[in-house]
């Protein structure tokens, strides 16, 4: 197990340093960024699905009923839907959010979701390496314009260019609390870990459908919206790769 746990928390170490990326967005020319981002989105997008449908899903399956792992995946997407709900947060892929006024709420909204991050890398872990790798790679593909946006969101609201990036970062460590509680506590949610799984894939599908991929409608140019969907199909075709390597 300490081989298991050394990837747990290495993995969270990375998924931590995504926050960091702030720090890139701030030598980018706001064109060049918003281009960027785009591109981004619709590969998290597609990432996030792939690792849903192709990886956690497929896996959970193999242990449980098909209707259990449903009923788990529609339990974490409406859990992920409340979230954003009441917490008022939001993945924001611009430089400046238009809901900008719950800043410390926003900290606050995004450290739970580290947090359930954490506790899902390491369940993913505790089940199979490779599942591990799989949901890692999704969790930062996503994590990385979602803090881009989140960074934007703290600048319009008032904090420093350092502050911001501080924070984010503060607020990016809970994944590691959530790691700890989910390795720690995986004896104690043996039986129930192989749900825990289509309830992730439930969150990332709601993530990619309701906060990702509504961004990509919102660009009106046809080559760069085109361009998007490109990325997404990279997205699914990368997880795709993934899955056949790891089954070879």
């Amino acid at each position: 197990m300490n081989g298991v746990f050394t990837w747990i928390i290495s993995s969270t170490l990375v998924v931590c340093l995504s926050s960091l990326v702030g720090i890139f967005a701030l030598v980018l020319k706001s064109k060049v960024l918003n281009r960027l981002l785009l591109c981004l989105v619709g590969f998290s997008a597609g990432a996030l699905m792939g690792g849903a449908f192709l990886h956690l899903l497929p896996e959970s399956i193999e242990k449980i009923s098909t209707v259990t792992a449903s009923l788990s995946l529609l339990v974490g997407f409406s859990s992920f839907f409340l979230i954003e709900r009441f917490l008022h947060w939001h993945h924001c892929h611009k430089n400046k959010c238009e809901v900008h006024t719950f800043t410390y709420m926003n900290l606050f909204g995004d450290g739970v979701h580290n947090f359930i991050d954490g506790v899902v890398i390491a369940v993913s872990f505790v089940t199979d390496i490779h599942l591990g790798i799989v949901t890692t790679i999704a969790i930062i593909a996503h994590e990385v314009p979602q803090e881009i946006g989140d960074f934007g969101v703290l600048i319009y609201g008032g904090f420093t260019k350092a502050k911001a990036i501080l924070y984010n970062f503060l607020s990016a460590l809970t994944a590691l609390l959530g790691a700890l509680s989910g390795y720690f506590l995986s004896t104690v949610l043996e039986g129930v870990i192989s749900s825990i799984l289509p309830f992730a894939a439930g969150g990332f599908i709601y993530i990619a459908a309701s906060d990702l991929i509504p961004e990509l409608h919102k660009e009106p140019d046809f080559r760069k919206s085109l361009s998007s969907f490109c990325f997404f199909i990279a997205g699914i075709s990368f997880m795709l790769i993934i899955k056949v390597i790891f089954e070879h």
